[in-house]
């Protein structure tokens, strides 16, 4: 099969979007396929393709799905955006097959329009690149660390890490990513958390090492985005995880990990503490284990097939 996937920033970021088309196009192609990324719909996408798959959202998405019906190309749309107006603008398009990546934004689709095919393949974790054993990245803090990887941006509420971490006695929180709210965050994490704070960034490739470098994993995101791929690389490589408490992070992280109210500092606090004290054993990676971007690929390498076949 021919598929396309539209990706406005591949190469630029290594946000979960562009993580996961990185990752999914590999896997198909060694499945057989021919993969190629475009920027978007205008991109001399070529007019062979039978599958696009769109990852931008908004216009990108409207056009893409008006082109694609021109010329018979099936449309899927990835629900990246998570539920919200995004993915509702999404739905309206009437792609040939939305993809919830969890079983919360699936019921959510199907309530939005119940006239869309809806299937849920959550996003994956490389197995083999995150795990313990690689060369660990020493974040120069005293311990515990209490590491954080995301975007530094308003959704993700990383100042609530800062004011629940600045309830601990001893521990110290390690924020790696890029973003228009770093000038701010800095700014409270040195007051708050002084000698006990830092931020970093690192090309994808080094990330492994990173994770390796902390205690637990946090991630106080919104409750209504998507996903979450780093919550799937920590636990890869060993990390538990204490995130915020709505259906879609307790359906990725289970067992391996706590779950609080970000917005309730004292909560959240004490859901840190408590998991810095707990033995997690392996339930971490095994966790992770259910998400391989094998196994991930296969079962959307079997729907492309079935939209394809006449």
């Amino acid at each position: 099969m021919k598929i396309v996937f539209l990706s406005r920033f591949q190469g630029e970021v290594s946000r979960g979007a562009e993580t996961y088309v990185e990752n999914l196009s590999s896997q198909l192609m060694q499945l057989g396929n021919t993969v190629l990324i475009r920027k978007n719909i205008f991109d001399s996408v070529p007019a062979d393709a039978q599958i696009l798959v769109g990852v931008n959202g908004r216009l990108d998405n409207i056009f893409a799905r008006k082109l694609s019906f021109l010329s018979g190309t099936k449309f899927v749309i990835s629900g990246h955006s998570g539920p919200g107006l995004d993915d509702r603008i999404n739905l309206y398009t009437f792609p040939s097959v939305f993809i919830a990546l969890s079983e919360y934004q699936r019921k959510w689709a199907k309530k939005i329009n119940p006239f869309v095919r809806v299937e849920k393949i959550p996003n994956g974790v490389d197995l083999e690149k995150f795990n313990s054993s690689v060369k660990k990245i020493n974040p120069d803090l005293p311990g515990p660390v209490i590491l954080c990887v995301s975007a530094f941006t308003t959704q993700k509420r990383l100042d609530l890490a800062i004011k629940a971490v600045s309830r601990l006695k001893t521990a110290s929180l390690w924020l790696v990513g890029r973003g228009e709210e770093e000038k701010h965050l800095v700014e409270l994490g040195n007051r708050l958390l002084p000698g006990r704070f830092k931020t970093s960034a690192y090309p994808h490739t080094q990330m492994p090492g990173v994770y390796l470098g902390a205690d637990i994993f946090t991630f106080p995101t919104v409750p209504w985005e998507s996903f979450g791929i780093v919550l799937l690389e920590a636990m890869a490589s060993g990390l538990p995880v204490v995130s915020t408490d709505d259906p879609i992070r307790r359906e990725i992280v289970g067992v391996a990990g706590l779950y609080a109210d970000p917005s309730d500092s004292a909560a959240y606090a004490s859901a840190l503490n408590v998991a810095l004290k707990t033995d997690w054993e392996n339930k971490p990676r095994i966790q992770a284990e259910k998400y391989p971007w094998s196994k991930i690929a296969l079962e959307y390498h079997q729907l492309f097939e079935k939209l394809c076949s006449p």
